[in-house]
């Protein structure tokens, strides 16, 4: 079960020292996050993707420049898999940048994708009509109906002008549970509080917001 990073500033900053608290965050879970990462970033309005198979503590850049939206994913594969770049998240659609932490089984749905996290950003693609937020709660309710059990469903959807956050799980809050912290005029939501920094706040269980 993978990590999740997203950062939103109402003016532009550095993405490498996010990426490298991330990394900290990825290297001490409880659980490996060494099967790839990647981040989607914006950029003149569009979104830019960098994606690896290789742990984000090896090799993140440090040469991403600024931007005002990011988001980072590190990857734990799902039933010894191993690192596959097509599974590693973010996963970008126009305007739309989608990152899932979590577990889903027995997913009985008609959607495009080989993988829960995949049928899922799918449905948000094809319910949205210009609330995007609407679309992640629909696909989500949809998700949980129509699987045989949800352990975890952790969503950051950027659409370039907001993030979606939905958090829900059925076990080890601990771990699964999403940190947000407003400093300095930016957003940044964790799968985990950096370390040595306060003003986090937990996610509730069963909630979606517009964090940003």
């Amino acid at each position: 079960m993978c990590r999740l990073l997203a950062v939103k500033g109402a003016e532009p900053f550095e993405i490498a020292p996010y990426l490298a608290r991330f990394a900290e965050v990825a290297r001490a879970s409880s659980e490996y996050q060494g099967d790839g990462w990647g981040c989607a970033f914006r950029h003149d309005g569009v979104w830019q993707l960098v994606r690896s198979v290789r742990p984000i503590w090896e090799e993140y850049p440090a040469d991403l420049g600024e931007t005002t939206f990011l988001l980072a994913h590190a990857r734990s594969a799902f039933d010894a898999q191993g690192p596959m770049i097509e599974h590693t998240m973010p996963f970008v659609a126009g305007p739309l940048a989608f990152a899932f932490n979590g577990e889903l089984r027995g997913v009985h749905l008609q959607a495009p994708g080989r993988i829960g996290a995949e049928k899922l950003f799918g449905l948000v693609r094809r319910f949205a009509n210009g609330d995007n937020g609407h679309a992640l709660a629909r696909a989500a309710a949809l998700v949980r109906s129509r699987s045989d059990y949800v352990r975890a469903m952790n969503v950051l959807l950027a659409d370039g002008d907001q993030l979606h956050v939905h958090s829900s799980y059925s076990e080890q809050p601990d771990y699964f549970t999403l940190h947000v912290q407003r400093r300095g005029g930016r957003t940044v939501v964790c799968s985990a509080p950096f370390a040595g920094e306060g003003g986090w706040r937990p996610l509730a269980n069963h909630t979606q917001e517009v964090l940003a």
